[in-house]
């Protein structure tokens, strides 16, 4: 194999591949990333035996085709540091020779045929979400997920998809986020039951997998897997496995609720103010409801206390509910600061619902009061 490539090409396909290869595996070979070189394309390959990725590289000049094998942390290292423009690779049987205008690396290298398959995407059932739609989805449902949950699967996101209903659901136990959308189902493609968990570092490697310009990806659950296809990369990944609990029940129809409608930026500011004097055994922030206004306090033994208010469009009974200034925040770290939406609360023992005119919704469950 001979190649010849743009350094700042190769470089973002080999960093983008090199967050699947694991850097310290006993085995030695997944160590390393797979280059195909053929006439009409070069593709680098990796996996950690739970998922994989095939990414295309553009910029390559093929002058010979083959495969070879590159270890992540050298190679890697090499096209960080190296200031050319175009460098050259050329691998043989046991070694991989790297040239630049001034520089030369000649590397070992292992057989290539011994590097597992990664599979590519070839599914004739699945669905096209919007590119946009499932960045937002994988951003707005992903911080909630709990990897060291043992009860239910909740290392992963859950992903219901039956006909143009597209949904992903993130939870902890403790708080909720649901993102729902529209697709397209290509050949009767739908997800079963609540079993297609996606672990959530496949699923943030997904989201990184996809372009500035991308239009729209596809997506296919099959037994115990997933499979994405974009532009230039097929992402594979297992599934979670396990049961994932009835998350419907959290959000009920709400009897007697409160819905105020807020924005963003403001009511971040003033959790942040607020939260000064929390610390990580009393996360809470005492919240009340009434007479036009938000009042938030806190108050810890070794910190003080703090006292904020925020107008808002509520003149109704007083309301008061603690809740996890940290679950708060989550929430609107994602939203854009003159983002609007709705917080619905009805007594200090019912979960607080927040949600978006664009199908996002977050349930936090309350802490007890005077805690």
């Amino acid at each position: 194999m001979k190649i010849n490539c743009n350094r700042e090409r190769l470089a973002s396909a080999f960093q983008l591949a090199g967050s699947v290869a694991v850097t310290r595996s006993p085995k030695e070979i997944l160590q390393n990333i797979k280059i195909e070189a053929a006439e009409d394309q070069v593709i680098l390959m990796a996996t950690d035996m739970e998922s994989g990725i095939r990414i295309a590289v553009e910029g390559v000049e093929v002058q010979t085709s083959g495969k070879a094998l590159l270890h992540v942390g050298r190679v890697g290292m090499i096209l960080r540091e190296n200031s050319d423009e175009y460098l050259s690779i050329e691998a043989s049987d046991t070694a991989t020779v790297i040239k630049g205008l001034h520089s030369e690396f000649n590397l070992p290298s292992l057989n290539p045929d011994e590097f597992p398959s990664v599979v590519a995407f070839q599914e004739e059932a699945y669905h096209e979400i919007p590119a946009r739609l499932f960045r937002e989805m994988v951003k707005r449902t992903i911080f909630a997920t709990d990897a060291d949950s043992t009860r239910f699967a909740l290392g992963g996101v859950l992903l219901e998809l039956h006909g143009e209903d597209v949904l992903a659901v993130g939870t902890d136990g403790r708080r909720l986020a649901r993102m729902m959308g529209v697709g397209k189902s290509v050949g009767g493609h739908e997800t079963g039951g609540n079993s297609t968990i996606i672990p959530s570092r496949a699923l943030a490697l997904m989201e990184r997998s996809i372009g500035e310009k991308e239009e729209s990806i596809h997506i296919a659950a099959r037994n115990n897997e997933v499979l994405l296809r974009t532009g230039r990369c097929t992402i594979y990944s297992r599934l979670v496995e396990g049961r994932y609990p009835n998350w419907r029940q959290v959000i009920p129809s709400r009897e007697g609720a409160v819905t105020i409608d807020m924005t963003a930026g403001p009511f971040f500011n003033v959790i942040r103010q607020a939260s000064i004097v929390a610390d990580q055994e009393t996360r809470g922030l005492d919240m009340e409801f009434s007479n036009g206004t938000l009042l938030l306090t806190a108050k810890t033994a070794d910190l003080g206390q703090s006292r904020v208010e925020l107008p808002i469009d509520y003149d109704g009974e007083a309301i008061k509910l603690k809740l996890d200034y940290r679950y708060l925040t989550d929430f609107l770290k994602v939203l854009e600061p003159d983002a609007k939406f709705t917080m619905e609360v009805a007594t200090s023992t019912q979960p607080a619902l927040l949600s978006t005119s664009d199908g996002y919704a977050y349930v936090i469950m309350p802490m007890a009061l005077g805690v």
